[in-house]
């Protein structure tokens, strides 16, 4: 008996394995194959048993699929009734990557929900068994054969709280308080932002690590909303007397910036490495909080005196952020970052491994923020979704904008540093061949204008390289500050990924 469902809502694909569907599109075993939510469609009950269509796939039998006797353990031998036509899979479930006849459970076309749930797009575990709903195994048995359609209803976690999806009525049907609720669902795509950074996980009940007080992060009211607790005890760090040290006998050489932070006063020496080894923890640790970006990386030159200055001011924009951030300059990976001895290296490897096995990142994360209770803590959701996708449109123009600024910058400078001065140099060398053949007159009453055009030739020079200083005192800054920005705002759309999800 051939299974058909029709489309209840337009569908559009948007990761690898995915199909899309239009509104009242007949969806039957066909030449498509991919996934897709399976609430969005309606299975057509059919009055009429078809004959299995031709195998279209590599991973179908010639001779299509073959009935098999249910399980003995449903039900009872004496009780068993002739088996009932093999029911194919809808439009986009996925078939094993293996050929093989199927062996459907005891079950008939009631079995199949009209409301699926959001979460049967995805096989679930091997060997999970749905009730009353069917599961198709592989011939020979085995974990890794068996699929089921997830058919359960959970929780409304989602902004909307209902179980249809945005923008659309409930689905036809659904009258139950298990067909009105909405359900969460595995990402499709499995190194998605939101995956990656645990939120998923923490959605969907798998977070359970346990919170200390000194992990809890909290979000308190402020005049402009929700915000991170103020840091009680704020500090300043000052990175002052890049130095150039060697280690291994002078084989390798390397560049330390000495740190003074505000709160302690002991000053403590870091290479690059460190910073870069602090960024990646910090990174990791905190999916929802933007962390600046470090000076970028450079392979040559790296002892030259203007990049050693450069990288130092990047580094210096780079710890003025940190140190006024309510939550980041309170975490302990950075704290050990400052306190740390340099000459103590077992404390600072102990520290190191301590930051590198902490359990409260990934889904665990999310369980040290503390939100707000009591009147007026609570939020309306969709106020707080129109807000986000404010804040989206806003910091793309802005990304855009300071790449454009950027750029601009760039150029300018470089055409003071090289196009306009060489133009003044010009203009500066003719008057100079002027005074030159000047010169050549011996004539006393000539020797004044002689030196009048020889001092323009020097003042064309100056302004030159007045030209080609002036990027230090005003470009050069500005596109420093705005390389911090571009970090933070390279970080927004993935934090955005999250938290809509």
């Amino acid at each position: 008996m051939a299974l058909r469902a029709r489309a209840l809502y337009d569908f559009r694909s948007e990761n690898p394995g995915e199909i899309s569907l239009r509104e009242h599109e007949v969806l039957s075993l066909r030449g498509d194959r991919g996934l897709f939510p399976a609430s969005y469609v309606q299975v057509i009950r059919a009055p009429v048993a078809e004959p299995p269509p031709p195998a279209r796939y590599a991973n179908v039998p010639v001779g299509g699929f073959e009935p098999l006797p249910p399980p003995a353990a449903f039900k009872p031998a004496a009780q068993q009734s002739p088996p009932e036509p093999f029911l194919p899979p809808p439009a986009g479930y996925p078939f094993p990557p293996y050929g093989g006849s199927y062996q459907p459970s005891q079950g008939s076309d009631d079995d199949w929900d009209d409301d699926w749930d959001d979460s049967s797009t995805v096989a679930d575990e091997p060997g999970a068994l749905g009730s009353s709903y069917p599961d198709y195994e592989a011939a020979g048995g085995g974990a890794s054969g068996r699929y089921r359609l997830s058919t359960r209803s959970e929780p409304s976690l989602g902004p909307r709280g209902a179980g249809h999806p945005p923008g659309h009525p409930h689905p036809p049907g659904g009258g139950g308080a298990a067909k009105s609720s909405a359900t969460v669902s595995r990402n499709l795509n499995r190194f998605s932002t939101f995956v990656k950074s645990g939120g998923e996980a923490f959605v969907l009940g798998e977070a359970s690590g346990f919170v200390k007080d000194g992990d809890k992060l909290c979000v308190v009211l402020g005049p402009r909303g929700p915000e991170w607790q103020e840091n009680p005890y704020p500090f300043q760090c000052s990175i002052e007397d890049p130095t150039k040290q060697t280690k291994f006998k002078g084989m390798k050489s390397y560049i330390a910036y000495k740190l003074v932070p505000s709160h302690t006063g002991q000053q403590v020496h870091r290479r690059y490495k460190h910073f870069d080894w602090l960024y990646g923890r910090l990174a990791e640790k905190f999916p929802v909080i933007s962390v600046p970006h470090l000076p970028e990386k450079q392979a040559t030159g790296r002892f030259e005196e203007d990049f050693i200055s450069k990288r130092r001011k990047g580094l210096a924009w780079w710890m003025d952020h940190m140190c006024s951030h309510p939550v980041l300059a309170q975490c302990d990976a950075f704290q050990h970052f400052l306190t740390c001895p340099s000459t103590d290296e077992k404390a600072w490897k102990q520290g190191k491994r301590k930051a590198e096995k902490d359990e409260m990142v990934g889904a665990n994360f999310f369980l040290t923020i503390s939100v707000p209770t009591g009147p007026g803590a609570s939020l309306d959701l969709q106020e707080v979704e129109s807000q986000v996708d404010g804040f989206k449109a806003f910091t793309k123009k802005m990304d855009e904008s300071a790449l454009q600024l950027n750029h601009t910058a760039n150029e300018f400078a470089r055409k003071q540093v090289t196009g306009f001065k060489k133009e003044y140099q010009k203009v500066g060398h003719s008057f100079k061949c002027l005074s030159q053949a000047f010169e050549l007159d011996q004539q006393a009453f000539s020797a004044g204008l002689n030196q009048a055009i020889a001092f323009t030739a020097e003042v064309y020079d100056a302004i030159g390289d007045l030209f080609a200083d002036q990027p230090r005192q005003d470009l050069d800054p500005v596109m420093d500050l705005l390389a911090l920005y571009q970090g933070h705002l390279a970080n927004f759309p993935d934090i955005i990924h999250v938290q809509k999800g």
